[in-house]
């Protein structure tokens, strides 16, 4: 997502850094590109003005003009302003105090509401509340089954509607049950609407009222621009909303939803999905979603999903055989299997700053998505021996991890000498390390005679 802002968003920047010195004209020129670049991310107008007049009052200043790094304070001042529409602090986890806690979902048909409900259960479950998953869609065709799913794939339990029982009595009966059974959280999966309908409207007010929800999200799908934000309005007339729940924010949307939403409705963004596993659902920050809009990248964001969903130890073993130059085509299997437990490659790649190469990587994440599949297919399709030392591969053997593996010969190949190249860089790091602690008579001693090489 936002890649075309990003793009033309550091553009600007090159051009005002490449000044020597900025004037009140340049500024002008820049504030003109950022206004076409977020109109064309169909930002909602009025947040673009209010935006850019901001930036104007901070920007065309004395105290930037003069300084002696302009363009980096021009590109400061537009990254705090895009926190501030975005909403300025970062969210905070649901109010889930109540015994038990109700939490209603709302939405537009297809912005992802069920999914997201499962998703919001599972990350509610690791952090120790017990949550439970209420069926109360009863408009569309299998929509009980499709939560029933889902709560299956997170493992947490499910109250389906009993034959010719209300949106109402299973909302009341939801909260009785919740409490016999020691669930502390109950979340309801209301009916999508394909549009605004007031008869369906007046059900989900009533249904807010039966079961006094502490928590209403509006989930909007991010790919559907100004919709999701009109849409959001309407509901915000009938429910009082205490949050949206931006959803497929991996997705290639422009981005206006996400910048117009909070402003628009003045109802703040509290989780943002951005995957398409259970535990792709984070709390939104404004400041980081900021940075990732200008390709700055969010690397904090990168830090505590590996912290989540890497094995330390595995790391930490993995990093010990390469400073022994130890790496095997095994071990690079293991270094990818950790690498995609960080979820798809592109959205990993879009947390790091966008600069040279890494920019190329992100734009072809999904064929690189699937070369990683087709590397680690061929090193399953290689015996133990061959993973360990791939100087046992023959033309005659390649042959048959080719044919294991559904690649070519020449894959197999390029893989090797890959492996190999990674392998000369480790032990030129290591040298390099070496030489700077013991000086150049150190590259003269065996490597035994220093700890752990």
């Amino acid at each position: 997502m936002f890649e075309g802002l990003q793009d033309k968003f550091q553009e600007v920047f090159r051009r005002l850094k490449g000044e020597g010195k900025i004037t009140e004209e340049h500024l002008a020129a820049a504030l003109k590109q950022i206004r076409l670049a977020l109109l064309e991310a169909d930002v909602h107008f009025r947040v673009v003005k209010e935006l850019l007049a901001r930036v104007e009052a901070k920007a065309i200043g004395e105290k930037v003009l003069e300084s002696l790094s302009p363009a980096q304070q021009v590109i400061k001042i537009v990254r705090d302003e895009l926190a501030v529409t975005l909403g300025g602090e970062d969210a905070k986890e649901l109010r889930v105090d109540g015994a038990p806690a109700v939490v209603l979902m709302c939405g537009l048909q297809g912005s992802g509401k069920t999914t997201t409900s499962g998703k919001l259960a599972k990350r509610l479950a690791s952090r120790g509340r017990y949550p439970l998953l209420v069926a109360a869609d009863l408009q569309r065709a299998a929509a009980v089954e499709q939560l029933v799913q889902v709560g299956r794939g997170v493992e947490i339990p499910v109250l389906e509607p009993k034959a010719g029982e209300t949106v109402l009595e299973l909302g009341r009966r939801a909260v009785r049950e919740a409490r016999d059974r020691g669930r502390d959280v109950v979340i309801v999966d209301t009916a999508g609407r394909l549009h605004i309908d007031e008869a369906l409207m007046a059900e989900i007010a009533e249904l807010a009222k039966a079961v006094d929800p502490d928590e209403i999200l509006y989930v909007a799908d991010a790919m559907t621009g100004q919709d999701a934000v009109r849409s959001a309005q309407e509901f915000g007339r009938v429910l009082p909303l205490t949050g949206v729940l931006l959803t497929k924010l991996d997705g290639d949307s422009r981005g206006g939803a996400a910048l117009s939403v909070r402003a628009v409705t003045e109802v703040p963004i509290r989780y943002v999905g951005v995957g398409e596993k259970p535990g792709d659902l984070e709390l939104f920050s404004p400041e980081r979603m900021a940075s990732r809009i200008l390709g700055m990248g969010d690397v904090l964001a990168l830090i505590e999903k590996a912290q989540e969903t890497v094995d330390a130890k595995e790391a930490q073993r993995l990093a010990d055989r390469l400073g022994r130059n130890e790496f095997t085509l095994e071990d690079l299997r293991d270094q990818l299997r950790q690498l995609r437990r960080l979820g798809p490659l592109k959205s990993v790649l879009e947390m790091l700053p966008k600069m040279g190469a890494l920019k190329e990587m992100a734009k072809a994440g999904d064929a690189d998505e699937k070369r990683l599949t087709r590397i680690e297919a061929i090193i399953n399709s290689m015996t133990l021996a061959e993973r360990r030392n791939p100087g046992l591969l023959n033309a005659s053997r390649k042959r048959r991890v080719a044919k294991g593996s559904g690649t070519s010969v020449q894959e197999i190949n390029q893989l090797i000498k890959q492996h190999l190249q990674m392998k000369r860089m480790m032990k030129g790091v290591k040298r390099g390390f070496l030489q700077k602690a013991f000086g150049k008579s150190a590259m003269k001693l065996p490597a035994g005679r220093f700890p752990g090489m």
